[in-house]
């Protein structure tokens, strides 16, 4: 995961796991991505005893440092957040490796590589507002000229960095454009804009393997912003999930848990999916608050379900 130290207590929904893990009896250890290493094939890390409490002033406590070979946990969690960048691929590459020599991997190091978040979208056009991924100029703004107002992103970011809602008409539109796609050397994506989002917000529905938590945060843009991401300055609000939310978790959620992705957070505006976020999904702490739910436990025992063994580490 990302450095502990670093988290925030009331929202970070790594710590609402661990703290579930720890209830149920789990032995935890701690590692960062420089932690890792591969020797003549085989994964390790430098990893530290953890210990975590439900206390904003001290939520966790590590032990020294020693080596471990990872395929000899019964499960690794991977909750690093994005950029999804050359590093996180290569730790992917380790875990893979721990997982041929034993350990279970959530989520499973190879789907984490073939997820992108954004293009992942792809695999359910039917669940989505139209959507376009090019690296080129003429492309977006004929998008733009179709659709009106749009929405253009990078493929490797997450918490609402640069996000750029815009039009056809807009005089800026070519430099965001050569902005995000470096002059046509890297892919951005384009999606029509959904103006449901100012008032209803972008919802975060969590899947369990494969099943969805019966309420979802709907996150509202701050009057000022375009973007449905909390850590750009929205609100979060609970609310259950309605029948369309149903059926994109039946559309998505199965094949995500084929895939062997135990943890997955959908993106909804206005009905159509956005992202599926597979990599550090959050919204955990802010659901438990508003309806009294324990989601860091229910995943936590999905995670035993597919073990199937009775000792934790």
């Amino acid at each position: 995961m990302d450095p502990i130290a670093k988290i925030k207590f009331a929202k970070d929904s790594t710590l609402a796991m661990l703290l579930a893990a720890a209830g149920r009896g789990w032995e935890l250890t701690y590692f960062e991505q420089s932690d890792l290493f591969l020797r003549d094939g085989v994964a390790y890390g430098r990893g530290r005893p953890l210990k975590v409490f439900a206390n904003p002033d001290r939520w966790f406590e590590l032990g020294e440092s020693r080596l471990e070979k990872l395929g000899e946990f019964n499960c690794v969690f991977m909750r690093k957040d994005p950029p999804f960048d050359a590093e996180y691929i290569y730790t992917t590459y380790i875990l893979e490796r721990a997982q041929a020599q034993g350990a279970f991997i959530a989520n499973d190091p190879q789907g984490l590589r073939d997820m992108n978040e954004k293009v992942y979208t792809a695999w359910f056009p039917q669940c989505c507002a139209p959507t376009l991924i090019t690296r080129s100029q003429t492309e977006i703004t004929a998008f733009a000229a179709e659709h009106g107002k749009i929405v253009v992103k990078p493929l490797d970011g997450m918490g609402g960095r640069s996000i750029f809602v815009t039009d056809a008409g807009d005089k800026n539109l070519p430099v965001i454009i050569e902005t995000l796609t470096d002059y046509g050397q890297r892919f951005a994506i384009a999606q029509r804009y959904v103006p449901d989002i100012a008032a209803t917000g972008d919802s975060r529905v969590l899947l369990i393997d494969g099943q969805p938590v019966p309420y979802a945060l709907a996150r509202i843009p701050a009057p000022h912003d375009n973007r449905g991401n909390l850590a750009a300055g929205a609100k979060g609000v609970g609310r259950e999930l309605n029948d369309r939310d149903r059926w994109l978790a039946a559309e998505i959620g199965p094949v995500l848990a084929k895939r062997g992705m135990v943890f997955v957070g959908i993106d909804v505006i206005g009905g159509f999916v956005t992202e599926i976020n597979v990599t550090s999904p959050t919204g955990i702490r802010e659901l438990d608050a508003q309806f009294g739910l324990n989601i860091g436990d229910m995943v936590i025992a999905a995670l035993e379900r597919r073990m199937g063994a009775n000792s934790k580490k």
